[in-house]
């Protein structure tokens, strides 16, 4: 077997090792195919108030601008599907991806071990570790990668396991064989447009991101337009709904990282509950949950704009 095959091997089998759904990976080169698409979506104004996409053009599509002299691009998936969901069926919902401890924190864990074995295993590799954090296209590389296509919710589907999971990179300085694409099997399913309960999805592959409700109820900071009252399907954080009706999620099976699992009591809140939430019980059922990010302000704002006149 030659090196690099020997290398690859390593990669993929210590990547499942640590628990990692699938693993892909691409040569690290300009993303042609991405560029127009993206400037396209910046002119048009997708991205509403989150100004940080327009930052950094070029690295988003080019990762030897990110890491010098980078080869290759890692893309991993980590399940997050819950096992359990919110009890109470008029309690305020919340995306299942933030029912644990932040993901961010969860897989640069994983991504630091997956590095460090590399450097062990096979010598002076150099590498950055991305999680969603840092100007780079997750999805693109993802399907590169071979790990799944970009379906018509702008999500990356796979016919093993559907869409809940994270996506993470590792770029490194080391050549590696390379997986090509798989090809798309949304066929002529419109489930995810049909049922978008704010139209985001305002043509096959493209969400306007500033119509999404989880555009709404984590990046904007203003109050929420009140022309969309009674249109976000009761969800206070994020929203499931496009993957929630994904044929293909049929297939999702319950995630096996504990750091994952919610708080019992997070399951277990009413609506009431919801409703009188007070700092301490934000604090406490949100510790180190990626629900932080709207601050307990932000998702009182939510819950109020749910519920409010």
């Amino acid at each position: 077997m030659n090196p690099k095959a020997k290398y690859t091997q390593r990669i993929k089998s210590e990547a499942k090792r640590l628990g990692f759904l699938s693993c892909g990976i691409s040569k690290a080169e300009f993303l042609e195919q991405e560029a127009p698409r993206l400037e396209k979506w910046l002119n048009q104004n997708m991205h509403g108030e989150m100004r940080y996409m327009e930052n950094h053009f070029d690295k988003r599509l080019d990762p030897t601008k990110l890491v010098d002299d980078s080869k290759s691009v890692i893309s991993l998936l980590l399940n997050y599907f819950p096992s359990e969901q919110q009890k109470d069926p008029e309690a305020p919902k919340l995306s299942k991806y933030a029912y644990g401890t932040d993901y961010h924190f969860v897989i640069k864990d994983k991504l630091k071990q997956l590095l460090q074995f590399i450097q062990e295993e096979i010598g002076e590799v150099h590498g950055r570790a991305f999680v969603d954090s840092a100007p780079v296209l997750d999805k693109a590389w993802a399907a590169k990668s071979g790990l799944g296509w970009i379906g018509k919710n702008s999500n990356l589907l796979t016919q093993q396991v559907g869409s809940f999971y994270f996506i993470a990179e590792l770029i490194i300085d080391l050549d590696l064989e390379y997986d090509t694409p798989v090809t798309d099997h949304c066929g002529t399913c419109t489930a995810c447009i049909d049922a978008c309960p704010t139209q985001a999805i305002v043509e096959p592959y493209v969400v306007d991101g500033s119509k999404c409700i989880s555009y709404f109820t984590i990046e904007l900071k203003e109050e929420i337009p009140n022309s969309y009252k009674n249109q976000f399907d009761n969800w206070m954080f994020g929203c499931d709904v496009c993957q929630d009706v994904c044929p293909w999620n049929r297939f999702s099976k319950p995630h096996n990282e504990p750091l994952f699992n919610p708080k019992p009591e997070l399951l277990e809140m009413s609506k009431k509950d919801w409703e009188e939430i007070t700092q301490e019980v934000f604090s406490k059922v949100f510790q180190k949950s990626a629900v932080k990010r709207t601050k307990f302000s932000g998702l009182q704002r939510n819950i109020d704009f749910l519920y409010g006149s």
